[in-house]
C-alpha cells in the first residue's frame, strides 16, 4: 500500500455519510504549517531559545504510523462501503492497536528505526497525550505491516521534508521535546478542525484563519503606561518596590500582608514585561475556583486598560464567562465533547487567563497532555497567588514547577502573606537570609544570587483575639452583632460543619432582619456563581452602598480565606494551622475606608479546645478539622496562639509562623503527634499518608518519572483526591426521534439532536456550556456511582462532555437525577447508597443526611 493512498481520517458530509478524510501526507502537512505559524506568531528569541530548528517538521510527522495495516482497516471498517478498497492481505485486526498504542506507537518505532533522536520520536509517539507501550515491538514487525510498510513510512517522512523544506533536528533538549510534545498536539488539534476536514477544501488559505479562530494572537500592548493610568491610584511602597525588582525572566516572591494590592503590583509588573517584549502573555494561578472566578472583575479592566484599542483580545478572549469557548474552536479535541473543551484546560492557552494552581501544576505531571499545559505556560508572566506554607503535597509539585518555568522563559511573580523561610528557600532553590517582612526576594534568570529587598510596612492593625470551644455562644454572638447591622463572617473547615452552622443561624435569623449566605464548594456551577457574586460582592467594596441595609453573616469553607477582596466586621472561625488563620483574618477589618456600624471592633472568635486536650487526643478536641489537617500542625498552632489575646498585623506575622512551623524535637505525646505527620495514620476515619510519603507521591506524580496518568482527576492535592464531575439533573430521557431529553434543576429543557449536523459547531457550544454550569466536583466516597461511557453516549452526552477513551467502561462524568424531595438517585431512580441519603438543595448544596432507622 503506497502511503499517499492511506487516509488519516475520516469525514462526514452534511448526508451524515462517513467518507474517508484527507490522505496521510496532506494531514501531516497541514499539521507541520500549522506548527510552524504558530511559532512564528511567537517571539523570535523565546522561539528560537525553547524549540530546535525545524520543530514544524517533528509536528508534520506525528502521523506517520498511520501507514500501517491495522488503522487503514479501522478507517474502512468505519467508512461507507465500497469507499476504499481491500488490503492484499487484510489478516490484520485494528482490535489489536491498543496493544501499543494505536497509530502513535507506530509512529515512535517508524522514527527510532529512521535514527531519529529518541527524545524526538518519543514525541511522535506522544501526541494523543500518554506514552504509547512500544517496548516489544519493531517498526519492521509483520504486526506493523513489515518491512514494505516501513518503507513507506519512510518514504512518507522523505516526502514532508521536501514539501516543509526542513530536517529533523540534531539535537533536542528533554525541555525542548516537552515544548515540541506541546506544539505538535495543539497543531494537530487545530489541523484535525473542521477547515481541513473535508479532502475536497483547498487547506492553504485556511491556516492563519484557523490560528485567529483558535486564539492564536498576539497582543499589542500600549507602551508607556503607568500605575495611575492602570489602576487610578499611586502605587504603594511595597508595589513600587516589586514592579522595580523584576527585570526579566526569572524568579520574585513578594511576602506582604493581606489587603495590601499584591495582585496590582503583580499585573503591573507584567504588563512591564508584555510592554518590553519579553512575555507572551499572562497566567493568574490562584489557590480556589471561586478566587479565580472573582479575579475575572479585576483582570478584565486590567486588560482594557493595557492592549491597543484594536487588539482582538479586548473583545471577550478572556475565559470570564467561558467566552473562550463562545469565541474560540480549537479543532478537534477543543470542540464540544472533545478532551479539551473546558474553560480550565483551554485557558492556558489563552495569551491571558485566569485559573486555578491546579491546571499549571499539571504541566509537570505525568497527566494526559501535561505538556500542553507546558507548551501554553511558556514565556507567559506567570503569578502564582496565595503560596503558603502548609501543604507539602502540593508544595512538592509547585517547587518543580517553579524549576521549569524559569527553564520555559517564564517571570514568575510568587504572592504570599504567610510564607516561612524554609518554604521561601525551597521555592527559590537557594539560601536565604533575611527575616524582614514585608519582603521581596528577587532571582533573574542571569543573576547569581538572590536579592533579598525589605519592603516599607503598612499602617500596623490591632486585633482583639478570643478562644472559646463553645458554638452555642459564637452563634449568639453572631446574631447580635448581625442583628446590630455588622457584617459578620463565620470560616469553617468543612462542608458537612458549615451547612449546619448555617442552618441553625438562618433559622434562628429569620424573624431578626439578618440575612444568612452559604459558600461553599458543593453547589452546582451556576448556583455556586449566582451565590458567590451576590455575597463576595455584598461583603466587597462594590457593596458599601448597601451594607448599611442590614446586618449580614456569611458562613462558609476555606474557599472565603484566600484572594478575596472581602470586609468583615466580625470574623467567627473554626481552628486552623496557623498560616490559614492568618489568611482569615485578612478578610477583617481589610480597609480602613469601609463603612462600619459605630459598634463593630476588629474581633476575632476562634472556636478551639485548650491545648492540653487537644494534644491528650487531637482527635476528638479538633472534631472533623483533624481530618482536614495534620492534628501535629494543629497543636503546634494552637501552642503559638494559646497565650495571644490581641494581634498586630502585620508585625506578628513572621514570629507566629516560624514559631508554629520551625523544626523542632518534641516529647510525650507531641512526638507521637510529630512522628504521625512524618509516618502517617492508619486508623478510620482519618487515614492519611505521612510527609515523608506525601513527598514521595508528589515526586512521583512528576513527568520525568512513571507513566502518563488521567488528567481528569489528577492528584495535585492530596486533600482533594480523585474528584468526580457530576452532573445534576431533574430527568432525562430519549425520545422518539433519537434526541434526548434534559430537565435541568431549575426547570429548564435542552434537548441533544440525534446528528452533529443537526446544529452548528456555536450551537453545540453554547448547549455544551449551558450543561457544564450544572455540573459539581464531589469526591467518590460520597459521589454517585459511575456512570456506564455506553450509555451516555446513548444519550448523547459525548456530543457535549467527554466521556473518555471508548475502551473504557465508566465515564469520567457521573450524571445523577434529584427528585421532587432534594434526594439525589441514579439514573434508575435508585438511592445512590445504601448507607446515607444524599440530597441536593439550592440553598445547602449536596448534601449527606444520616438515614433514621
Amino acid at each position: 500500500m503506497k502511503f499517499a493512498l492511506c487516509p488519516a481520517k475520516t469525514w462526514q458530509n452534511s448526508q451524515d455519510q462517513t467518507l474517508p478524510g484527507r490522505d496521510v501526507f496532506s494531514h501531516c502537512r497541514i499539521v507541520g504549517e500549522v506548527a510552524r505559524e504558530i511559532l512564528q506568531r511567537w517571539p523570535q528569541a523565546l522561539h528560537q531559545a525553547l524549540f530546535p530548528a525545524n520543530a514544524h517538521l517533528v509536528a508534520a510527522s506525528h502521523d506517520i504510523g498511520k501507514v500501517s495495516p491495522t488503522f487503514y482497516l479501522k478507517i474502512r471498517k468505519h467508512c461507507a462501503a465500497g469507499s476504499l478498497p481491500p488490503l492484499d492481505n487484510p489478516e490484520h485486526d485494528p482490535e489489536k492497536e491498543k496493544q501499543w498504542g494505536g497509530h502513535a506507537g507506530v509512529s515512535q518505532l517508524a522514527a527510532l528505526a529512521m535514527g531519529v533522536p529518541t527524545l524526538l520520536a518519543e514525541v511522535l509517539g506522544q501526541h494523543h497525550g500518554f506514552r504509547p507501550p512500544v517496548g516489544i515491538y519493531q517498526a519492521n514487525g509483520e504486526v506493523f505491516g513489515g518491512p514494505a510498510w516501513q518503507a513507506e513510512r519512510v518514504a512518507l517522512v522523505d516526502a514532508l521534508k521536501e514539501a516543509l523544506q526542513a530536517d529533523w533536528p540534531a539535537q533536542v533538549t528533554p525541555s525542548q521535546a516537552r515544548m515540541l510534545a506541546g506544539l505538535t498536539s495543539v497543531a494537530d488539534w487545530i489541523g484535525s478542525g473542521p477547515h481541513f476536514e473535508n479532502p475536497a477544501d483547498d487547506w492553504r488559505p485556511r491556516i492563519t484563519q484557523a490560528l485567529d479562530e483558535a486564539g492564536f494572537v498576539p497582543p499589542r500592548i500600549r507602551p508607556g503606561l503607568s500605575f495611575p493610568d492602570m489602576f487610578g491610584f499611586s502605587p504603594r511602597g511595597i508595589q513600587q518596590s516589586l514592579v522595580e525588582s523584576i527585570t526579566g525572566p526569572g524568579v520574585y516572591i513578594l511576602e506582604a500582608p493581606m489587603g495590601q494590592g499584591k495582585t496590582e503590583a503583580a499585573l503591573y509588573a507584567a504588563y512591564r514585561m508584555l510592554a518590553a517584549g519579553q512575555a507572551t502573555g499572562i497566567y493568574f494561578a490562584l489557590p480556589t475556583q471561586l478566587t479565580s472566578n472573582k479575579l475575572y472583575e479585576r483582570f478584565e479592566p486590567f486588560l482594557q486598560a493595557i492592549l491597543q484599542p484594536d487588539c482582538i483580545h479586548r473583545q471577550g478572549l478572556l475565559l470570564h464567562g467561558m467566552a473562550w469557548l463562545m469565541r474560540t474552536q480549537m479543532g478537534e479535541e477543543g470542540r464540544p465533547g472533545g478532551e479539551w473543551f473546558q474553560q480550565a484546560k483551554r485557558g492556558l492557552l489563552a495569551p491571558f487567563a485566569v485559573g486555578t494552581v491546579d491546571q499549571a501544576l499539571m504541566a509537570v505531571m505525568n497527566v494526559r497532555h501535561g505538556f500542553v499545559r507546558a507548551f501554553g505556560l511558556a514565556g507567559k508572566v506567570v503569578i502564582l497567588d496565595e503560596v503558603h506554607s502548609y501543604d507539602l503535597y502540593t508544595g512538592t509539585i509547585l517547587q518543580q514547577l517553579v524549576s521549569q518555568l524559569r527553564d520555559w522563559g517564564c517571570t514568575v511573580i510568587i504572592l504570599s502573606a504567610t510564607l516561612t523561610q524554609a518554604r521561601r528557600e525551597q521555592l527559590l532553590q537557594v539560601n536565604v537570609a533575611r527575616q524582614d517582612y514585608p519582603l521581596i526576594s528577587a532571582l533573574p534568570l542571569d543573576a547569581s544570587a538572590v536579592n533579598e529587598i525589605p519592603a516599607p510596612p503598612p499602617p500596623a492593625r490591632q486585633y482583639a483575639i478570643q478562644r472559646m470551644n463553645d458554638n452555642r455562644a459564637a452563634l449568639d454572638e453572631a446574631l447580635l452583632r448581625a442583628e446590630a447591622g455588622q457584617q459578620v463572617l463565620w470560616v469553617e473547615n468543612t462542608v458537612a460543619e458549615a451547612q449546619a452552622i448555617y442552618q441553625t443561624l438562618a433559622a434562628r435569623a429569620a424573624g431578626m432582619g439578618v440575612a444568612c449566605g452559604l459558600l461553599h464548594s458543593r453547589f452546582i456551577h451556576s448556583q455556586r456563581q449566582h451565590n458567590e457574586d451576590r455575597w463576595v460582592g455584598l461583603f466587597g467594596k462594590q457593596g458599601w452602598p448597601q451594607r448599611a441595609a442590614q446586618g449580614r453573616i456569611l458562613v462558609g469553607t476555606q474557599v472565603l480565606e484566600q484572594s478575596l477582596d472581602i470586609d468583615a466586621d466580625f470574623l467567627v472561625s473554626r481552628f486552623a494551622p496557623t498560616d490559614l488563620l492568618l489568611q482569615r483574618l485578612g478578610r477583617l477589618w481589610r480597609h480602613p475606608d469601609t463603612p462600619r456600624v459605630g459598634n463593630a471592633s476588629a474581633e476575632v472568635w476562634l472556636l478551639a479546645p485548650d491545648v492540653a486536650s487537644a494534644i491528650a487526643d487531637p482527635y476528638t478536641a479538633f472534631g472533623p478539622s483533624a481530618a482536614v489537617y495534620s492534628p501535629y500542625v494543629l497543636c503546634r498552632s494552637l501552642q503559638s496562639w494559646q497565650a495571644i489575646t490581641s494581634l498586630t498585623l502585620p508585625d506578628d506575622i513572621r514570629r507566629l509562623l516560624e514559631h508554629s512551623y520551625a523544626e523542632q524535637a518534641e516529647e510525650g505525646d507531641m512526638a507521637r503527634w510529630q512522628y504521625e505527620l512524618l509516618n502517617g495514620e492508619t486508623r478510620q476515619p482519618y487515614r492519611r499518608k505521612g510527609t515523608q510519603a506525601l513527598q514521595r507521591l508528589a515526586l512521583a506524580t512528576l513527568a520525568t518519572v512513571g507513566s502518563t496518568e488521567s488528567d481528569v482527576n489528577p492528584s495535585t492535592r492530596y486533600s482533594e483526591q480523585d474528584t468526580q464531575d457530576v452532573l445534576l439533573l431533574r430527568g432525562i430521557r430519549l425520545r422518539d426521534d433519537g434526541s434526548s431529553e434534559l430537565t435541568l434543576l431549575d426547570g429548564r429543557v435542552c434537548h441533544l439532536p440525534v446528528s452533529r449536523h443537526c446544529l452548528s459547531p456555536r450551537e453545540w457550544r453554547e448547549l455544551s456550556i449551558t450543561l457544564q454550569a450544572e455540573l459539581l466536583k464531589l469526591r467518590p466516597a460520597g459521589a454517585p456511582p459511575a456512570s456506564l461511557r455506553k450509555r451516555l453516549a446513548a444519550f448523547g452526552l459525548g456530543n457535549v462532555f467527554y466521556l473518555g477513551s471508548p475502551e473504557v467502561e465508566h465515564a469520567p462524568l457521573r450524571v445523577a437525577l434529584v427528585d421532587g424531595q432534594d434526594r439525589v438517585m441514579t439514573l434508575d431512580c435508585q438511592p445512590v447508597s445504601d448507607k446515607h441519603e444524599y440530597r441536593y438543595r439550592d440553598d445547602l448544596g449536596y448534601q449527606r443526611v444520616t438515614r433514621k432507622d
